[in-house]
């Protein structure tokens, strides 16, 4: 495995690889996160018009209006916020340099992004399995509308997880520990875990968390292979766009989808029956993601 490129990333991590140092900045990190999302709530409140909680009142807790998804999308940038304030008490550490080399991590992501998304263009055209036709969900024109706010907060969103996950979390294992089977895989476990919500997702919990894991495990790989976050925000980004703007599950997180399955988050039987496409899509990312870095 072709790791060497990760230094960029875990030089800066040596000096404060202490174990304890890691733990007490996702606690902390955590904490201050949970301080700025309750008064983010007040604020939502105040500010967001009657249109985004939708008839039913729930619009933004499960983020089926656009108003009500967009704000669970921009909360992540509280998380980006509350890592950015640990990290120089703890690490000595800027939240740039979780990113890697500024101009090397936005040429990655553009050649990776380019090879991933033939990838999902490709995916699109095959046929549809039988029972997963896709439904209208939002309006062509208020789908427009809301484009360029859909596109800034999944930005957050999937760079807030990936800087914790793969550039924080990661890096700092990687000093502390040489072999990747802790580094890569500690992390991407939990950041599976942090997908489990039997509550939405009914029986199918634990299958979505086994995704999340291999998602980690591919995102960890092109960090340490790249040396910077690039690839893997851009195959984050391209994912859930194509999940949450494009077509989402019905009944979660459809507020922005310009179309939704015919089926919940928490329906056992079709969700089962679109797994094999998505983790095909998610290997065949990985390695187009691969193919276009050369490494």
């Amino acid at each position: 495995m072709r790791y060497r490129a990760h230094q960029n990333l875990t030089v800066a991590a040596l000096p404060s690889a202490a174990l304890w140092r890691l733990l007490l900045g996702c606690v902390l990190t955590t904490a201050v996160f949970l301080v700025l999302s309750f008064f983010y709530s007040q604020l939502c409140d105040i500010a967001l018009p009657d249109a985004a909680w939708g008839r039913d009142g729930k619009g933004l807790a499960e983020a089926t209006t656009p108003w009500g998804a967009l704000a669970n999308l921009f909360l992540f940038g509280l998380l980006i916020t509350a890592l950015a304030l640990v990290l120089p008490l703890l690490h000595r550490r800027r939240l740039r340099g979780l990113l890697g080399p500024a101009a090397l991590a936005v040429g990655q992501a553009g050649r990776a992004g380019a090879y991933i998304l033939g990838i999902y263009v490709l995916v699109s055209l095959l046929p549809v399995p039988e029972g997963l036709d896709i439904l209208p969900q939002v309006p062509v024109q208020t789908w427009l509308m809301f484009l360029p706010a859909t596109l800034l907060g999944l930005l957050i969103q999937v760079s807030a997880e990936e800087i914790v996950f793969r550039g924080y979390i990661q890096s700092q294992l990687a000093a502390r520990f040489s072999h990747p089977a802790v580094w890569m895989v500690l992390p991407s476990i939990l950041f599976g875990l942090l997908h489990y919500q039997p509550g939405v997702m009914g029986e199918t919990a634990w299958l979505i968390v086994a995704w999340a894991v291999l998602f980690g495990l591919a995102a960890a790989d092109l960090t340490a292979r790249s040396g910077t976050l690039g690839p893997a925000i851009a195959l984050h980004l391209i994912n859930n766009f194509s999940a949450i703007a494009l077509i989402a599950p019905h009944g979660n997180f459809d507020g922005l989808a310009l179309f939704t399955f015919p089926f919940g988050p928490d329906d056992t039987a079709l969700l089962m029956q679109w797994m094999p496409v998505d983790l095909m899509v998610l290997l065949c990312s990985w390695l187009a993601a691969r193919l276009a870095l050369r490494v």
